[in-house]
């Protein structure tokens, strides 16, 4: 811990315990919608510290409790984490860990971790980074919880509090900047289309699943615009003495 501190100077320390504030204020969120809406308090406990991933056990926790099936809700949990594959290819080597800690290390990989990682200039700052936001995370996360869910076994109504809104509004900001791209637009637009359409006729948690198909809008246009942008391109070379 002590390599951590000298490694990383104050503005990114600074920037990683805002992180793992605001980490745990949606941890007392999560906690106390997963208790009122009817969980044991060892759930959400259990999940903070093993899954260790707040989209998917918001995600499962709100599909079981709207009558979903707890099958659909993990499988659209793992399809939420399956971002974590190309997070372990981007980072460099060593940045998690060697042998048995790597453990540890895969485990406390989140979004956060892997930004404030990639974000530093050399290879010491990354893995410093890394390992100071996945820790946080790992304390702040839990202990959110537990607190959230004590709390919301005293308070049942947690939309009273707007308590129920703060992930939605957490997730709509993350990505509301990546809206302004006409391409992405387009592909979530589909996809809650798709999800709205069949809500009335799917149990709940499908007709997100339902929905994942949008996302090859992204992928096929992808591959169609950068052939499109390369006329122009040819064109200004050719004419450039």
């Amino acid at each position: 811990m002590r390599s951590i501190w000298r490694t990383l100077d104050r503005r990114v320390l600074a920037d990683i315990g805002l992180t793992c504030l605001a980490v745990f204020f949606i941890g007392l969120s999560y906690g106390a919608i997963a208790v009122s809406s009817g969980f044991p308090l060892w759930v959400p406990a259990a999940q903070s510290v093993l899954v260790l991933a707040g989209a998917s056990e918001f995600l499962f926790v709100g599909i079981v409790a709207a009558g979903g099936s707890p099958f659909a809700a993990a499988l659209a949990g793992l399809l939420v984490n399956s971002r974590h594959l190309p997070y372990g290819l981007a980072l460099p080597p060593g940045v998690t860990g060697r042998r048995w800690g790597r453990l540890l290390g895969t485990h406390v990989m989140n979004d956060e971790s892997v930004v404030f990682a990639l974000a530093q200039p050399d290879p010491a700052r990354k893995r410093a980074a890394y390992w100071a936001c996945g820790l946080g995370v790992l304390a702040c996360w839990p202990g959110g919880a537990v607190i959230g869910g004590l709390i919301g076994s005293a308070v049942h109504d947690t939309g009273a509090f707007g308590l129920d809104a703060m992930f939605p509004a957490v997730i709509l900001a993350l990505i509301v900047k990546d809206l302004r791209d006409a391409r992405t637009l387009r592909a979530a637009l589909a996809g809650a289309a798709i999800a709205l359409a069949a809500a009335p006729f799917l149990p709940a948690g499908l007709p997100v699943l339902l929905a994942l198909p949008a996302v090859l809008l992204l992928v096929r246009e992808s591959a169609v615009t950068p052939q499109a942008d390369r006329q122009p391109v040819v064109a200004q070379a050719g004419s450039t003495p």
